[in-house]
């Protein structure tokens, strides 16, 4: 009788792990690059958000005042505003618009990037006809972390600091 002496195989070879194991390597690293790319894009989106969504929706309302104002001053705090002190050209955080009224009166209102407790905000105000200066009537935006009104050439200029340090400026005239 003869005996068969092939065995049967029952595993795999060192060879064959360590290929298995290099493979598994190579994919895995190819997967975490992909995935550090997509987070990379995702914080360049996200910091490219206030620029795309935020940030002309304040120009078209700010666009919209300014082009129905008759003048407009720059001062750099409230009270300097308010007394009509200290106009600026320079950089400022307040503007002061000065609207002509159908009855022929003139009626200002204050654009001001401040704080006022909550963080900082671009405010609305209507200045009062007499008495006080009271709370802002609206917020124009909350997410910036600076507004600067300035004027070159004649020209108002609103330059817009996001939340991650991104930059936009506006440049636009007093409608005629």
């Amino acid at each position: 009788m003869k005996t068969n002496l092939k065995r049967t195989r029952r595993g795999f070879t060192l060879v064959e792990l360590s290929v298995a194991i290099a493979a598994g390597m190579v994919i895995a690293a190819m997967g975490l690059a992909l995935f550090n790319q997509q987070i990379a894009f995702l914080r360049i989106f996200s910091a490219q958000g206030f620029l795309t969504d935020e940030a002309p929706l304040v120009n078209m309302h700010v666009s919209k005042l300014v082009g129905k104002a008759e003048r407009f001053r720059l001062h750099a705090s409230l009270a300097d505003a308010l007394s009509g002190s200290n106009p600026r050209t320079s950089a400022s955080p307040v503007l002061v618009l000065n609207f002509r009224m159908p009855d022929g009166q003139t009626r200002a209102a204050i654009l001001a990037f401040q704080d006022l407790g909550t963080g900082n905000a671009l405010y609305y105000y209507l200045v009062p006809t007499s008495g006080p200066l009271g709370t802002p009537q609206w917020y124009v935006t909350k997410q910036p972390q600076d507004v600067a009104f300035s004027v070159e050439s004649g020209i108002l200029r609103m330059t817009l600091t996001g939340p991650h340090g991104e930059q936009i400026t506006y440049s636009g005239a007093m409608g005629q």
